[in-house]
């Protein structure tokens, strides 16, 4: 790889860190972006050259394309990593960064514009024989549309931002009375956070698990997929722990769902780092619900089982470089579990805890690996995601690798603000987790059990 390459970095955060790290091993410069309340934050100090783009809101800097664009131009850029979130699978930010001939570090805009939007994903999976969840064959047009298709597949249904992610723009619904007043609520709250007010609507499936599949895909035809991670530890539609493999996948359902995101992959000519995510009933069915076109948070657990760095092979597919492993060079290597780590207080309705850290003792050890930006000293700010850290181990077997994860979180010590450590800990004590029996509805009921634990 030319030594003249510089990559400019269209995120904060660890994510930010992560891929600083990967340049470096690279040989590659990296150019790192910041807001004004961003100004300390590590990923500015780690990269080569950084520059300020705006104001402490997200639209006024990670969010504002013209900011990251002329900070890469006047750089002497000529790639873009966008991590995950923000600008990552923003099809018109990915067309200037196209017209301004640099390398976007990840699909076409093309491509983000065909499987990003979900409807649109819904339709390509059907076409090509991936299962879907029965719903809506595109966007909802209106509200007495979506009732008159949430009568015809029966209740519970779930209606989602065409745009969305992150847990955010989703309702369920579990009867007429309450339809339209969620139809309104939900395409308000789409609109606001991804400037499109148009939903969907699927069958809601009672009790699933949810499993993504990782793939990596060059430009020479070569797609791959890196096994699977179990997403189904959830609060709010958002994730908060993954492991991988799955406790309740075998090895059959594994291929199956597998080669499932390899043929919706081939479909759409996909290109670099992607995740097909599914939705497993109690039965062992699996259904296609949308895939992400970017590097995922949870990636490392993959990273541990596997041995592959994605973000490096990320780099190197997104400069025309063939994938360096095939499909056959690929094996299921121990077990591997992630907590996300927020500045949050559990136990008061995970309220955010932005503020100054004053110390910070983190865990260490065979199989023990942090993903952070946060240092003594560092003040965490209020504009963003309350995520903070990653605490990732990895052993050879599930029960190793919760017994583990146990002893990493007693000895992860931030103080200064309030982190969601305690909980996690509690959880990983949970007789249900710990038999690898959950689904998406865990986190709902543990914390009805924690609350009423207090109030006793």
């Amino acid at each position: 790889m030319a030594m003249k390459n510089k990559i400019l970095i269209a995120n904060r955060g660890e994510i930010a860190v992560r891929i600083i790290r990967a340049c470096k091993e690279l040989g590659i410069e990296t150019v790192a972006v910041y807001s004004e309340a961003d100004e300390t934050s590590l990923h500015v100090k780690l990269a080569d050259e950084a520059i300020c783009i705006g104001g402490a809101r997200s639209k006024e800097s990670y969010l504002n394309m013209n900011s990251v664009l002329s900070a890469a131009i006047s750089t002497g850029c000529n790639a873009i990593h966008p991590g995950y979130g923000f600008l990552s699978e923003n099809a018109a930010f990915v067309e200037m960064v196209e017209r301004c001939n640099m390398v976007f570090i990840g699909p076409s805009s093309k491509t983000i514009a065909q499987i990003g939007d979900k409807a649109s994903a819904r339709a390509i999976a059907k076409a090509t024989g991936v299962p879907i969840v029965e719903g809506s064959d595109g966007v909802v047009e209106n509200a007495q549309e979506g009732l008159k298709i949430a009568k015809h597949i029966g209740y519970p249904v779930m209606m989602k931002a065409s745009s969305g992610g992150g847990g955010r723009g989703i309702s369920i619904v579990r009867s007429d009375e309450e339809f339209m007043s969620a139809f309104e609520r939900t395409s308000l709250e789409a609109e606001t956070s991804f400037g499109d007010k148009s939903l969907y609507i699927e069958k809601f499936i009672e009790s699933p698990r949810h499993i993504e599949i990782q793939i990596m895909a060059d430009s020479k035809g070569n797609i791959v997929h890196l096994f699977e991670r179990d997403c189904s530890m959830q609060r709010r539609n958002q994730k908060m722990i993954e492991e991988t493999p799955s406790p309740i996948l075998n090895d059959l359902l594994r291929r199956k769902i597998g080669m499932a995101a390899i043929k919706l992959a081939k479909a759409i000519n996909y290109v670099n780092a992607g995740t097909m995510e599914f939705l497993v009933d109690p039965k062992g069915n699996f259904y296609f619900i949308e895939m992400n076109t970017r590097i995922q948070v949870e990636h490392p657990i993959t990273e541990m089982i596997t041995g592959v760095d994605l973000v490096k092979e990320q780099i190197k597919v997104a400069y025309g470089k063939e994938l360096s492993f095939k499909q056959r060079d690929l094996k299921i290597n121990g077990h591997s579990i992630e907590c996300r780590i927020n500045a949050e207080h559990a136990m008061k309705g995970f309220i955010p805890t932005p503020g100054k850290i004053t110390n910070i003792l983190f865990p260490g050890g065979i199989g023990i690996r942090i993903d952070t930006h946060i240092y003594p000293g560092y003040e965490v700010p209020p504009f963003y995601d309350s995520m903070i850290a990653k605490l990732i181990v990895h052993a050879p077997t599930r029960r190793e690798a919760i017994k583990k994860m146990r002893v990493a979180l007693e000895q992860f010590v931030v103080e200064g603000i309030h982190t969601n450590i305690e909980y996690q800990y509690l959880i990983m004590h949970n007789p249900d987790f710990i038999k690898g029996q959950y689904d998406t509805g865990f986190i709902a009921r543990f914390n009805a059990l924690v609350e009423s634990e207090n109030r006793e």
